[in-house]
This record gives C-alpha cells, sequence and structure tokens, in this order.
C-alpha cells in the first residue's frame, strides 16, 4: 500500500458531468485510491465504492461536545478509515474550545476512529496563533491541513511566508490529512496549470512536501498512509471564480493536476528520506 494515498471528494463532484460510466467508475478509472463522502452520507454510493475496492473516509461538523460522540460512531459504523472535522464556529472562548477538543479525542479514541479537525475558516481553527497555542495543551491533536483558509485567510505571504510556515510548525507535524487546493493571497480557489511557476503554487508545493516530511519522520506506523484529497468545490457556494457565468476552469482537470503535484512531492520526499 502506498503510503499516499489520493481520494477524491464528493462534493466536489458538484457541477461536474454527467460521468457517462457513473461517478464512482469515473473516480477509480482516474487513479484515485478511494472517495471522502460528505453528509448526508450516500449509502448507495458508498457501497458502489467498496464494491469497487475503493477506500472510503468522510467529512462532518460538531459544534458542541455532546455531538462529538454520536458523529463518531456513525463514522465508526459506517467503515470509515477518518473523518475530517469543522470544530466549533471560531467564536468561542478558550474554555469553549477546550471542552470541544476534549470531547473530539475522547470520542476518536471511544469508537477507534481518526479524527482529524480542520484548518478551516469559521471554526476553532482559522487562526493560526491559536490553533498552536491549543496544540501547546492538547499536543495529541491531528489534522487536515486544508492551508488555502489559511494562506488567504490569514494572508500568508503578508509579513512572511517564511515566518509564519515556522510559525505553524506544530500543525504540520501534525498534518495526516490533506485538503487539496491553491489559493493566491486573495482567493482561496485558483486554477494552475501544469508548469505554472506562480510564488503560491510554490508555497503550497512547500506547505504539502513539509507535511509529507513530517508524516514520514513519525511514521510509529500506527498510521500507514497519509491522506490527499483535492477539494476543490462549485460556483453555488462561491469556491469556484466564474467568468460570465462561467467556471473558470474544468475542477475534475484540475483536481488531477493537484493529485499529480502531490504524488511529484511526495516522491521527492520518500527519494531524499531513503538517500
Amino acid at each position: 500500500m502506498s503510503r499516499l494515498r489520493c481520494y477524491m471528494n464528493w462534493l466536489a463532484l458538484e457541477g461536474l458531468g454527467p460521468f457517462s460510466n457513473g461517478r464512482i467508475n469515473a473516480i477509480k478509472a482516474a487513479g484515485y485510491d478511494g472517495i471522502q463522502f460528505v453528509d448526508p452520507l450516500d449509502r448507495a454510493a458508498l457501497a458502489e465504492a467498496r464494491a469497487n475496492s475503493l477506500g472510503v473516509c468522510g467529512s462532518s461538523r460538531i459544534n458542541e461536545p455532546a455531538e462529538a460522540s454520536p458523529v463518531a460512531q456513525a463514522a465508526a459504523d459506517a467503515g470509515f478509515e477518518c473523518l475530517t472535522l469543522h470544530l466549533g464556529w471560531g467564536m468561542e472562548s478558550d474554555d469553549e474550545g477546550a471542552r470541544l477538543i476534549e470531547a473530539v479525542l475522547e470520542a476518536g479514541s471511544r469508537h477507534n476512529i481518526p479524527l482529524y479537525v480542520e484548518t478551516h475558516r469559521a471554526t476553532l481553527f482559522q487562526d493560526m496563533q491559536r490553533t498552536v497555542k491549543f496544540i501547546e495543551r492538547f499536543p495529541e491533536l491531528q489534522f487536515n491541513g486544508d492551508f488555502s483558509h489559511w494562506y488567504t485567510g490569514n494572508e500568508m505571504v503578508y509579513g512572511g511566508f517564511e515566518r509564519k510556515l515556522e510559525l505553524i510548525q506544530p500543525v504540520i507535524e501534525r498534518v495526516r490529512f490533506l485538503h487539496g487546493r491553491i489559493g493566491n493571497p486573495g482567493c482561496m480557489q485558483v486554477a494552475i496549470t501544469a508548469d505554472d511557476d506562480s510564488s503560491y503554487v510554490a508555497h503550497f508545493r512547500t506547505l504539502w512536501t513539509k507535511c509529507f516530511e513530517a508524516f514520514l519522520r513519525a511514521t510509529s506506523q500506527q498510521q500507514t498512509f497519509i491522506t490527499f484529497t483535492p477539494e476543490l468545490l462549485a460556483q453555488d457556494i462561491f469556491y469556484a471564480r466564474t467568468f460570465n457565468g462561467v467556471e473558470e476552469s474544468d475542477r475534475w482537470q484540475q483536481s488531477l493536476l493537484l493529485v499529480k503535484i502531490a504524488r511529484e512531492c511526495f516522491a521527492r520526499t520518500e527519494q531524499a528520506a531513503v538517500i
């Protein structure tokens, strides 16, 4: 089994298609290792994915501590390998945030499923500095690095990208899942080309590579792979940019390009680790 597994996000299929042989067949034919499903769960698609030997994981939101255990149990019952979480709304006090984190950590342990909190806007972890401070209190936290939210929302180039990269190293060390999306300082989802030499593309290559390096360093092999999942979302939720009512790019092809970049970064990281 590869130590990098690339999944397709189910929500990212909105607005795409139709797929002549169906979505699951298209995902498998494109070389993805699995699918990240979203709420509400499409159980027929989940069964079809399993029948096609694709891995399955999920995503959800937890707003209150009491929601953590039911969400984790539902994910475990569905047979998900892991779950990424939008945790809280970002308006919580530190004590309220701590109670949310404690509930998530306890639920993951109780139901034996990895729960990866996301670096996402409008969540407890929308701010880099606060996230690092929470790690000091809860070093067992693990993350889905959805870094376009930080790159654009925290404008990581303003004040020095390298300085901010150093600040978030404790997060990078704990990333076990990545949402593949590239943003620039003004827009969090932009189209790129195969030979794109934009500074922001280089920055995302650096972010992903550092996460892969940290994963390989930390390999206790309780977690045998790290997951990369393109999450290029549609115009109706204001992610995809449009020009004269038309999306600026083919998100299916863009997703494949992001996977190609991630695999290149991981391969180089593995080779360097061996050398």
